[in-house]
């Protein structure tokens, strides 16, 4: 699943250094590099993608439905249509407080 993880010991994107042989200058510029390929290389999570909508009338919803009167052998029923067209998406939004990303390489327990 995903290709952000490593199977090599010691394997630390965070840190200066992966290993306790490094020292210094090398350590450095292996740290940058790993800088430039984690892009912001930060564990945390500050936004999201909103899975709600609004509708033309600005309410939001997950869902939306639209009662319809259907007629059938003489006699009425309603029910409930799902709305598909006319919907924007709300977009990104700030968490209330930030999470761990998912790719996080550190399992963190409680004792």
């Amino acid at each position: 699943m995903g290709g952000s993880g490593s199977k090599g010991k010691g394997y630390w994107p965070f840190s200066g250094s992966s290993s306790g042989d490094e020292s210094g200058k090398d350590g450095d510029e292996q740290a940058l590099a790993r800088l430039r390929y984690f892009g912001n290389a930060t564990p945390f999570v500050f936004t999201r993608r909103s899975s709600m909508f609004f509708d033309e009338d600005g309410d939001l919803a997950h869902e939306f439905y639209e009662e319809t009167v259907v007629t059938k052998n003489g006699r009425k029923k309603t029910k409930l249509k799902r709305i598909h067209k006319n919907l924007i998406p709300q977009g990104i939004i700030k968490l209330d407080h930030p999470c761990i990303h998912v790719d996080f390489p550190v399992i963190i327990c409680e004792v």
